[in-house]
């Protein structure tokens, strides 16, 4: 008698290991894409926070996928990925003044590494299987599209630039380290006077 493997399986990935990944990646895609409607309850930023904490615990749990390797030192990554937001920021023109106080710029920062926990980490890397390019379209476009509901489609574009800025920071330095700090630098530049 034959026994029958997977295709996971035949790629030497153990099959009960796609079930979790999957049903991680469709509830964190799921909680990113709902999180706006958070905003008219009375607990907002506590609810907020938590989704933030529940998306980047759940991402970090999860095994990380294949070390590829490193191609630029992370401090080189981060240069670039920082000095091209800031180039961003002054290109863009004058900001929306936004009154923020101390809480909304940690959640801002809670909220960058959180989401690079998710896209950078956990689902980069369990793209990788399908080639770089590949993992780094896909989270960059899952990026730009969780945040649709939050800044509409004339955003589109720019969180696009931001997700392949990011994915790239992931792939050139090896670490969804980099990518995280660069968020949290762009969150902080988009809100602070």
């Amino acid at each position: 008698m034959m026994a029958s493997t997977s295709r996971t399986e035949a790629r030497g990935e153990p099959a009960e290991a796609v079930g979790p990944a999957a049903a991680l990646a469709a509830a964190g895609l799921a909680l990113l894409l709902v999180r706006v409607w958070l905003l008219g309850l009375p607990s907002a930023t506590v609810l907020f926070a938590a989704t933030y904490v529940l998306i980047g615990a759940a991402s970090l749990a999860v095994p990380m996928g294949p070390d590829e390797g490193r191609r630029l030192s992370p401090a080189v990554a981060l240069a670039i990925g920082v000095g091209a937001i800031v180039v961003a920021t002054f290109v863009a023109g004058p900001r929306i003044p936004v009154r923020i106080g101390p809480g909304a710029l940690a959640l801002n920062s809670l909220a960058a590494v959180s989401e690079e926990a998710f896209f950078r980490r956990f689902l980069y890397g369990r793209l990788t299987r399908f080639g770089a390019v590949a993992a780094v379209a896909a989270t960059a476009l899952l990026f730009a599209l969780v945040h649709l509901p939050a800044y509409g489609l004339a955003a589109f574009l720019v969180d696009l630039g931001a997700g392949l800025l990011l994915s790239w920071q992931r792939w050139a330095s090896g670490t969804w380290a980099v990518p995280a700090a660069t968020h949290v630098a762009a969150n902080l530049l988009a809100v602070m006077p």
